[in-house]
């Protein structure tokens, strides 16, 4: 699964930790989610708690979006077979299926293949009828992958819109309060496309808390956020975006555009979302496999959040504190967390906020402590690598790595000394994963 093992491997405590990584992401694998959450006998579809009469329904119709929609898609087709008679699913992560067509898009940023992707999507969901059942797979990365720029916002518009929040510091929540209200797709306008089907969603969590609304910018759920809304985000983080998108929310702000469907729309009356992995998925296979491996495993929380470098500094303190009095609990010891972290760009440099993460943790480690931090989905930022792993000798020149964080730059920094973890697209999305290895 990672890519460079043997280069980063160098100490027990570093196999230790990538080898909690590899369970936590293999943990969270669709094939295996799915498996464990959908079952068919005869005609009777389980789905979680959910039954389903298939003989109601005139077709079954796979349709989403997200870095591992395809998998699912893959899934669901090796449990239905050819009980699925079609769907189109958004992603950056293809893989081979049967009936359902997969279209790819990119991620973090939209680009114009995902928008002409999204058309067929949403083409698809248009189809349908009362007698449909759509099975909708939802993942992480549904945002970007599923770009469907609303009213007179161009793509170009779009793109440079998500840059400016993913460089502004804002929560996943904020940033799709702006994305849902520049999308003909997001905040539940994907439900609206379908109706009058009825869609049992699976759904595999990226977003802190599960909240359906953010996942993917909630194309099947509810949306309490408003074009009111979009616009104090932007102006809370003093996001500077083109003239068109601006306009697009000032115009919904006064009612000139139609708002997202809310909670009592009828449209979700149809409607069941099921998340079927989450980042406790990934912390509880992580906690196995150090427990395993003769360590006492600690989960510190899934719902980490806040400036990467200074979430780093909270996580080497506990670490600390274990090493030091064997509070709150003894080493050897693994202490996780899951969660997502995010970054103020101010610089021009590359990295993401798991190596952020592990390039402020490595300035504060002492002997005996070595940190691990990755995105499950293999793609830290915009960059090639799914986070990186330090130790005390990960610095040597404390100056260089203060310029590193200060321009944000830090990937050649780490590439330098070995410490990038690389995967690849993982297959799944449920947040991020830090560990802390305490010798």
């Amino acid at each position: 699964m990672i890519a460079n093992r043997e280069r980063v491997a160098t100490t027990g405590a570093r196999d230790v930790a990538l080898a909690c990584i590899e369970a936590g992401i293999e943990a969270g694998q669709p094939r295996r989610v799915v498996r464990e959450a959908v079952s068919l006998d005869g005609d009777t579809l389980h789905v979680a708690e959910t039954t389903i009469d298939l003989s109601k329904y005139d077709e079954v119709a796979v349709l989403g979006g997200g870095n591992a929609a395809a998998h699912v898609a893959a899934a669901l087709e090796s449990v239905l077979g050819d009980r699925i008679d079609r769907g189109v699913v958004v992603t950056d992560d293809p893989v081979e299926t049967e009936c359902v067509s997969v279209l790819e898009g990119d991620h973090p940023v939209p680009s114009e293949r995902g928008v002409e992707s999204t058309r067929e999507l949403l083409a698809a969901a248009d189809a349908a009828t009362d007698r449909t059942l759509v099975l909708a797979a939802i993942t992480g990365g549904g945002s970007a992958l599923m770009p469907a720029p609303a009213g007179d916002v161009s793509l170009e518009a779009l793109q440079r819109t998500t840059t400016a929040l993913l460089e502004s510091g804002a929560d996943i929540h904020e940033i799709n309060a702006v994305r849902k209200h520049c999308s003909a797709l997001k905040g539940g306008r994907l439900a609206r496309r379908a109706t009058p089907a009825t869609v049992v969603s699976l759904v595999l969590s990226d977003v802190v808390g599960n909240d359906l609304s953010a996942i993917a910018s909630g194309p099947l759920a509810a949306d309490e956020s408003t074009f009111a809304d979009a616009l104090a985000v932007l102006e809370r983080y003093a996001v500077a975006v083109p003239d068109a998108v601006r306009t697009h929310l000032e115009r919904g702000a006064v009612g000139d555009r139609p708002e997202t469907p809310g909670p009592d729309d009828p449209v979700f009356e149809n409607i069941s979302n099921h998340v079927i992995a989450d980042g406790t998925t990934v912390l509880e296979a992580a906690r196995d496999a150090a427990a395993k491996r003769g360590y006492d495993p600690l989960v510190l929380s899934s719902r980490v959040r806040g400036e990467a470098r200074e979430a780093a500094m909270t996580h080497v303190a506990i670490a600390e504190e274990v090493l030091a009095t064997g509070t709150p609990v003894s080493p050897p010891a693994v202490l996780l967390s899951g969660g997502e972290t995010t970054v103020t760009v101010t610089g021009d440099g590359t990295g993401g906020p798991n190596q952020e993460f592990a390039t402020s943790a490595a300035l504060e480690l002492e002997r005996g402590i070595t940190v691990a931090a990755v995105d499950t989905d293999g793609i830290d930022g915009a960059t090639d690598a799914a986070g990186a792993i330090v130790d005390e000798a990960a610095v040597e020149d404390e100056a260089t790595a203060r310029a590193a964080l200060e321009a944000n730059d830090v990937y050649p920094f780490l590439e330098d000394r070995d410490s990038l973890v690389v995967t690849g697209p993982s297959g799944t999305n449920l947040n991020d994963l830090r560990i802390l290895v305490v010798e």
